[in-house]
């Protein structure tokens, strides 16, 4: 099972996004307030987010009430502080956990010293800041899906049936 943590998303097109690879990959989103948009069913209707009924979505108010549910088993912190490259990490356990920070401040520093020997980053050229978040969760979970033998997903597409 791949779980992916959003801490304090801002941004609601990241967050559709990233909505729409748990659907396709069959990941288990789960969002830790504050949000910086809303999440109700109008809205999401409103924003034409067909696929959102296909997400396995649970929010929790804050991280100590995602702790106390789920514990820290199989967790990475994704950061680009992180002492290592994500493909240093073995990511191929039955349950592994993402978790992702905030937009604008990634996770909060007593979190990532918590779990230094648990955090990963995605290489990038030293001038770059970070890369959008929905593609960082996408880089991410399907690492994780790889090493993991892509478990559940479609092995071939169409054309390998012709």
């Amino acid at each position: 099972m791949l779980n992916i943590v959003l801490v304090e998303p801002e941004i609601p097109h990241n967050t559709g996004a990233i909505a729409r690879t748990c659907a396709a990959t069959g990941a288990k989103l789960h969002l830790i307030r504050p949000l910086g948009f809303d999440i109700s069913d109008k809205a999401v209707k409103r924003c034409g987010l067909d696929y959102w009924h296909l997400v396995d979505l649970s929010v929790y108010d804050n991280l100590e009430e995602y702790f106390a549910r789920w514990g820290d088993e199989g967790l990475y912190l994704a950061t680009t502080k992180a002492p290592r490259a994500y493909c240093e990490a073995d990511l191929s356990q039955e349950s592994v956990t993402l978790m992702f920070g905030k937009e604008t401040a990634g996770l909060p520093l007593w979190l990532r010293e918590k779990y230094r020997e648990r955090c990963i980053r995605i290489p990038m050229v030293d001038e770059a800041r970070s890369l959008n978040l929905s593609n960082s969760v996408a880089i991410l979970a399907y690492e994780t899906l790889r090493q993991q033998g892509f478990p559940g997903l479609q092995g071939v597409g169409e054309m390998a049936l012709k």
